[in-house]
């Protein structure tokens, strides 16, 4: 069975698309998200194989939710949407096939067929996703959308992944693998990355690893492991 994940901010279109996959006999439901945030928490804990994604959404659209998932865990991408307009967009960026709302039956089966060949032949999904310009984050029960650059550093702990902005810590669903690879944040230790920026000084310590202290007076440790690049990215 295939693994899928439908993201549509509309409940009926949502429903409609959920009994097409299930008359086919080929798909396993794992979820079904109404905008990019509940998406990205659900591609991160269910991993599926595919994504039926829908590109027009309120705050976050498919194209910008799509940079926000690790190249790792990437899913394949079937766009579908009621506007015919983004489909040379669509196919630039590598997804796997274009719908156009209302689905039928006949042209769902195509996108199976076409899903089924990639999953036998193990194809890659590196998508050329564009880089992110902006977090979501989760603070109060509200959903607040940070600019990557203004963002001081970003941190994980047992309870999630924070992203600081001037001194105040915001959760995010996004991996720090992610923030590396869509943002200019730089790795400075396993759990953190830094703002270059944002650095006012860094001091190097006994033992091999170093210590960063913020513009903000926030300080941030650089592990051995990361401190030769991290030097390298700073011209030191």
């Amino acid at each position: 069975m295939i693994r899928a994940l439908i993201v549509d901010d509309e409940l009926h279109a949502r429903k409609e698309l959920a009994k097409l996959l299930e008359k086919t006999g080929q798909f396993e439901l794992v979820g079904q998200c109404a905008n990019a945030v509940e998406a990205v928490k659900a591609i991160n804990s269910q991993r599926p194989d595919v994504v039926f994604l829908d590109i027009q959404m309120p705050v976050i659209d498919g194209f910008e939710m799509l940079s926000m998932i690790d190249r790792e865990i990437m899913p394949h991408v079937v766009f579908v949407t009621a506007y015919d307009e983004y489909a040379i967009r669509a196919f630039e960026e590598k997804t796997l096939d274009y719908l156009l709302k209302p689905v039928h039956p006949e042209r769902l089966a195509k996108t199976v067929e076409k899903l089924l060949e990639h999953l036998i032949s193990d194809t890659t999904r590196d998508y050329d996703t564009a880089p992110l310009t902006r977090i979501p984050c989760i603070k109060g029960g509200n959903i607040k959308l940070i600019p990557a650059e203004v963002v001081e550093y970003a941190y994980s702990d047992p309870s999630g992944v924070h992203v600081v902005v001037a001194g105040e810590a915001f959760f995010t669903d996004l991996t720090l693998k992610a923030l590396e690879e869509r943002t200019a944040l730089l790795r400075c230790h396993r759990q953190a990355l830094v703002n270059i920026d944002a650095i006012d000084q860094v001091s190097l310590q006994e033992g091999g690893g170093a210590e960063i202290r913020t513009h903000g007076g926030q300080t941030i440790p650089v592990s051995r492991r990361n401190l030769r690049e991290f030097k390298k990215a700073l011209g030191i």
